[in-house]
């Protein structure tokens, strides 16, 4: 799932925020409010090229259910034409998210079809790292035998993916495709991969013989997936692309990429209802770790800016150590002066491992307001933190109390930044830890049995063992109960607390 909003979905989620907003002041609807509201929505989504009958049958089922008894009746109309919305979108991606099929001897053969230029080589080195993170042995097998350096390029993106290629033939117009395709299954049954992920040639547009080779190339490898790879910058033209494909090769799914484009992304939401076909994976960057599954109702709940906290907590999953995080709980258990600069450094570098900070917050509820404000957060201020910490001793990042003047001078030479920055830092940490040992870990699972541990061998202190700190506002639409998912640990900072050093 891609990690960040911005890009193809941004401007039609800020026209349906401003659409919302005119809402959520009425008490009531009427037939007219419902009728004006969704002609807002019609004009949103075919600004953003969305194709005219996935429109129309999107503001029809809007329409139909938002003049049903459950809206005229909700205590709030507007929460309920919302949903009506983020459910009808759901529907429009897909509705449920779908898996890959496996074949039922090994290896499992993945076709990857689409024009050229949509990133298919990319594409296949993002998939073979996925499939080799879930535990899979895949196979990248380059039959794109007409585009220039074609073959080099998936030989250079499986080596930065740590995945195996079959590529016996040079390419640039030399070799062919169907036999290499052929061959590579055999050569992963011996080599015994259980993937095999097929590069095939595209065009700059739809021709018989690109048709004919990919259609030949399935027929000999006989694949479980068939993989349409859509550029999702591209407009009504990735209609007749798409349907092209699913006449001429036939299609089992589609992947998205260019996700982090800056065009209306009419054709990811299109995708689905014109081929009848789900999508699987969305590419969102130029990283080869830029790619996920695709999961229809994260994907609707971001558009209409209610957050995706699903996602993120798979992403703390995924980059915090459960060990560290364990650890790290039990030591703060024991008070908040125990967290030092060096603990703080291990926690930046964590989160930094989870992507850019800025799409880490876009992705909690009710931030959709305060798209412009985190636009603004520059990583580098992160970079530029961990800097300052790491031209410390160890001494003073164990106890920041002892860095005084000529400590700060030589601190701030050693990282490039000025003395004040410097000051910042170290005035704000206290500030932050002081914040943090309020909190008392309210909300990680890890801490609080760590505390219990460490209550259980102090004993009770009196009978009530009071009231406890006030709980921190959350934004509107937070569920409090979705931390409870989180890994022991895990905390993301409040940038505004830590003031950060700017250049």
């Amino acid at each position: 799932m891609p990690r960040t909003l911005g890009g193809v979905f941004a401007t039609l989620s800020d026209r349906l925020d401003k659409i919302f907003t005119g809402l959520r002041g009425k008490g009531r609807l009427s037939e007219a409010d419902i009728d004006a509201t969704a002609r807002e929505i019609r004009i949103a989504l075919l600004e953003a090229d969305v194709a005219l009958p996935v429109v129309r049958q999107f503001i029809a089922a809007i329409k139909e259910r938002a003049k049903g008894e459950d809206v005229s009746r909700a205590l709030n109309p507007a929460q309920q034409v919302i949903k009506i919305v983020n459910d009808e979108l759901v529907t429009i991606l897909g509705g449920q998210t779908r898996r890959l099929q496996f074949a039922k001897q090994p290896p499992t053969v993945i076709l990857l079809a689409g024009l050229q230029g949509t990133g298919k080589t990319t594409l296949a080195g993002k998939l073979g790292r996925w499939l080799r993170e879930q535990g899979h042995t895949p196979l990248l097998v380059a039959c794109d035998l007409q585009r220039p350096n074609a073959v080099n390029q998936l030989q250079v993106v499986g080596e930065r993916a740590g995945v195996a290629v079959y590529a016996p033939q040079a390419g640039n117009g030399l070799g062919d495709p169907v036999a290499v395709a052929r061959d590579s299954v055999e050569f992963a049954r011996r080599a015994q991969h259980d993937m095999v992920v097929v590069d095939t040639a595209g065009r700059l547009g739809i021709d018989a013989e690109m048709m004919a080779q990919a259609a030949a190339i399935r027929d000999a490898v006989q694949p479980q997936e068939i993989l349409f790879v859509l550029d999702a910058m591209v407009g009504q033209d990735a209609v007749n692309t798409a349907e092209a494909f699913r006449d001429g090769v036939g299609l089992t799914g589609v992947v998205l990429t260019k996700l982090d484009g800056d065009a209306r992304g009419g054709a990811a939401l299109s995708a689905r209802y014109v081929t009848g076909e789900p999508i699987l994976f969305a590419s969102n960057g130029e990283k080869l770790e830029d790619f996920d599954v695709f999961h229809p109702d994260r994907m609707a709940s971001r558009i209409l800016g209610m957050g995706d906290m699903l996602t993120l907590i798979e992403q703390a999953q995924k980059h915090f150590d459960e060990a560290e995080a364990e650890k790290m709980a039990a030591k703060l258990s024991g008070g908040m002066q125990n967290f030092t600069l060096e603990d703080f450094l291990d926690q930046l570098q964590a989160i930094r491992r989870m992507g850019p900070i800025g799409n880490l917050l876009g992705m909690l509820p009710g931030m959709g307001q305060m798209k412009e404000a985190i636009s603004q957060i520059d990583d580098k201020d992160l970079d530029r933190t961990a800097a300052i910490i790491r031209s410390m001793t160890p001494a003073e990042r164990d106890n920041p109390k002892i860095i005084n003047g000529s400590r700060r001078l030589r601190i701030a030479n050693g990282s490039g930044v000025q003395v004040t920055d410097v000051n910042q830092l170290v005035d704000r940490f206290f500030e932050a830890r002081k914040m943090m040992g309020q909190l008392g870990g309210m909300g990680l699972p890890g801490m609080r049995r760590a505390s219990k541990k460490a209550k259980g061998k102090k004993g009770k202190k009196g009978k009530g063992g009071g009231r406890g700190p006030t709980p921190p506002r959350m934004p509107a639409g937070f569920d409090p109960a979705a931390f409870g998912q989180l890994p022991a640990g895990f905390e993301m900072p409040d940038l505004s607390k830590l003031n950060l050093p700017k250049q």
